[in-house]
Order: C-alpha cells, then sequence, then structure tokens
C-alpha cells in the first residue's frame, strides 16, 4: 500500500452494521467516522444493500457517457428536484468529489469564458491538480506538487472559530478584485459551506448572502462544495440551506451512495449547455452505485435528516457539557452531525483520537487541533451517550 495513506490507529475492519464497526479480532466500534461522513445510512443498511444485489443481478456496467439507463436518470431527476426545485437542471455524475470539482472548474470555464477561480484559506477540494489548486488546507497535501493551476486566489474563510469576521473576508475579495483578480476574470468562487477538512468551521450567518450577493454582481458563479456537508448531514439537505442560498452549481460525493464510489455536480440547465464530448466520464453514474444513490434519497426523506438534526443537537449538548469540565477543549461547533471539537494542541487532539480508539470509539481528526465527529445520520440518542461517555473517559 502507498506510504502516502495515514493511519490513526491500527483498526481492520471485517464488518459493519449501522453505526458499529467490528474488526477482525472480533473487537465491535461505536464508529463516529462513517468512513469519513460516507456511510449515509450506516454500515450495509439493509434497504440500500437490497438496492445494489438488485441492480447488479440485472447489470453492473453500462457507461452512462453513451448509453441510457433508468438508476441514472432516476437519481438525476430526484437530485434536480431537491437541489433546484422549480428550475431546470443539469447533473454529470462522476466517481468522486474531486472529480465533481474538477468537473465544475471546467463547466465555470466553459460558461463564462473566464480563467480564474477564487477559493478560501482553510479549503478541502480534493487532491487531483484542478482540486487541488484550490486546497487550502494543509501544505503536506501541496508540498512538492508544484507548479498547480495558475490564477487561483485565495481569501481568508470567515469564522469565529479563528477570529475572522466576513467584513474582514469581503475586504479581501475586493482587494483581490481590485489588484491580482479583476472580477470579469474570475469564472467562478468556490466554497465549502461548512469547511471540512478545514476544521469543521461555520461561517457567521451573513457570510454566505453576501458571497451570493457579491458573484451576482459580478456575474462569477458560485459553487457550494457540499462533498462532506451535503447529503443531510447538518440536518437540511444541503449546507446552504440554512442560510437560504442557492448556488449556481452544487458538487456531491462522500454521502451521495452510502460508501459506493458516487459523485455528482448539478447546475442550472441554461449554464450546463456545453456540447457534446465536452466532458465524459466512463464510470461516473455507474449503475449500482446509481441504485445505492436512490436508497439513499429514500432513507433521507424518510426521516433521516430530521434524525441527523434532533440527534445532533442531543450530541453538540453533550459535547458543551463535556468542553465544561474538560479546560484542554477550546471549543464545539458545527451544525447537524457534522461537528468538531477543537483542542489547545494537535497533540491534544490526537491523543483523544487515540484513547477514544483503545475505548472503542472512532474517530479522526479535522484541521490542526480538531476532532470531528461525523456519525451515519442513523444515530439514535443511546448512540450519542455511549460516544459522548467514551470522549470524556478519553479526555479524562
Amino acid at each position: 500500500m502507498s506510504p502516502s495513506f495515514t493511519r490513526a490507529y491500527p483498526f481492520v475492519m471485517e464488518r459493519g452494521e449501522g453505526c458499529w464497526a467490528t474488526d477482525v479480532d472480533g473487537n465491535r466500534f461505536l464508529d463516529f467516522t462513517a468512513g469519513i461522513a460516507v456511510v449515509t445510512t450506516g454500515h450495509s443498511h439493509p434497504k440500500v444493500v437490497a438496492a445494489i444485489e438488485e441492480q447488479a443481478r440485472r447489470f453492473i456496467h453500462m457507461s452512462g457517457t453513451d448509453f441510457y439507463y433508468s438508476s441514472e436518470i432516476e437519481l438525476a431527476e430526484r437530485l434536480e428536484a431537491k437541489i433546484l426545485p422549480g428550475t431546470p437542471a443539469k447533473v454529470f455524475f462522476t466517481n468522486s468529489g474531486a472529480e465533481a470539482i474538477e468537473g465544475a472548474m471546467k463547466l465555470a470555464r466553459f460558461t463564462t469564458g473566464r480563467p480564474s477561480y477564487i477559493a478560501f484559506i482553510g479549503a478541502f477540494h480534493g487532491r487531483t491538480f484542478g482540486a487541488l489548486s484550490l486546497t487550502a488546507s494543509k501544505a503536506s497535501q501541496r508540498r512538492r506538487f508544484a507548479p498547480l493551476l495558475s490564477s487561483v486566489f485565495h481569501a481568508p474563510f470567515p469564522t469565529p472559530a479563528r477570529g475572522v469576521t466576513t467584513d474582514e473576508t469581503m475586504a479581501r475579495l475586493e482587494e483581490l478584485f481590485a489588484t491580482v483578480a479583476p472580477p470579469e476574470s474570475v469564472a467562478a468562487v468556490f466554497v465549502e459551506p461548512i469547511q471540512g477538512e478545514g476544521g469543521y468551521l461555520v461561517p457567521p450567518d451573513d457570510f454566505l448572502p453576501r458571497l451570493r450577493e457579491l458573484t451576482l454582481k459580478h456575474g462569477i458563479l458560485l459553487v457550494a462544495d457540499e462533498v462532506q456537508s451535503g447529503m443531510g448531514r447538518t440536518g437540511h439537505f444541503l449546507a446552504v440551506e440554512h442560510w437560504g442560498v442557492e448556488p449556481d452549481i452544487v458538487c456531491l460525493a462522500k454521502g451521495i451512495a452510502s460508501g459506493l464510489p458516487l459523485g455528482a455536480f448539478i447546475a442550472r440547465a441554461e449554464q450546463m449547455a456545453w456540447p457534446p464530448g465536452s466532458h465524459g466520464s466512463t464510470f461516473g453514474g455507474n449503475p449500482v452505485a446509481c441504485a445505492a444513490g436512490l436508497a439513499t434519497m429514500d432513507l433521507l426523506e424518510d426521516g433521516l435528516i430530521e434524525n441527523a438534526a434532533r440527534v445532533g443537537a442531543v450530541l453538540q449538548d453533550g459535547l458543551r457539557e463535556i468542553a465544561a469540565t474538560h479546560p484542554q477543549v477550546t471549543d464545539v461547533r458545527g451544525l447537524g452531525l457534522m461537528l468538531a471539537l477543537e483542542l489547545k494542541t494537535p497533540e491534544h487532539a490526537a491523543q483523544l483520537v487515540q484513547s477514544a480508539f483503545e475505548r472503542g470509539l472512532l474517530l479522526l481528526t479535522a484541521g490542526t487541533r480538531a476532532v470531528r465527529i461525523s456519525p451515519a445520520l442513523v444515530l439514535d440518542s443511546e448512540e450519542a451517550a455511549t460516544g459522548l461517555e467514551i470522549i470524556a473517559s478519553a479526555l479524562d
């Protein structure tokens, strides 16, 4: 295996069910990672497994770039209705979040005829060259890969956790426009409504509405990277819904198919008007993955989004109680089941992850010193209480 992979602890998975994972030695763990916010409906949800089995018996692959099949079309219709209700839209399916970002970058250039992009410090949009050019999360992700794409500019991401205000971010954007990135040269602004790898950072309530206003003023496309924050994780189908903002392009992946490789970018029909041959994908929109996506959509609409909001609020209250009695915890933040504990140092964060693992809870870090909490959306109150108990014990 490539040594570039990171391993926080020696967990070797054998099987999973719901929010629980069992290793090859028979040890059972409560999973607060969900495969990095991917298994939206929990490990091996019976309805998702049934959909996969049914589709696999019919056929496994027939490239959606060149042929039609119902699961891909039906999922595109469901996404269009959910993401841009009442607005004609088009969907392009990919295999991953990075591919969705790459496709959105190409579409933004094709549609606007402009060369440049703006993203934010702390952003993570993927590791392929275009997506990595937007990414500004950790130096290790960029080191020795230059030169990346030119004409990509970054502004600070506003968040109370870092003491950056919306006014400061807007001033920086105006400074970019006035100096190195004239607005008529900018094709799109890429933004995570809540930064994921950057540390689960939540912006002030006025940020996304003001950013939307600014992009409309200059004819710049607003691309919402909902790869980690979408698919119901924050208690809304998309995180941008918390702020009443409608982007021009939305990128999805991770939780879209409950663990099968699938991504998508969705845009208004007039913007995704590129001709045949402009973009394609052999495996994007794989029929088995789309069948899993349809089952995932059913489960989200049948109550899992509401469960994420309800149990997430309980979990966040419990984390705040823990923070009040553990001085090494400096912040609790997030929405729904996209939550984070920030600790005083990176060492504290790493120690919490390791100690929790030894007590039967799977966690991962985010940013420099945060620990992300992103369980499957099937998490119930009893499981949340168990996780809180283990976190408190690990901190002790």
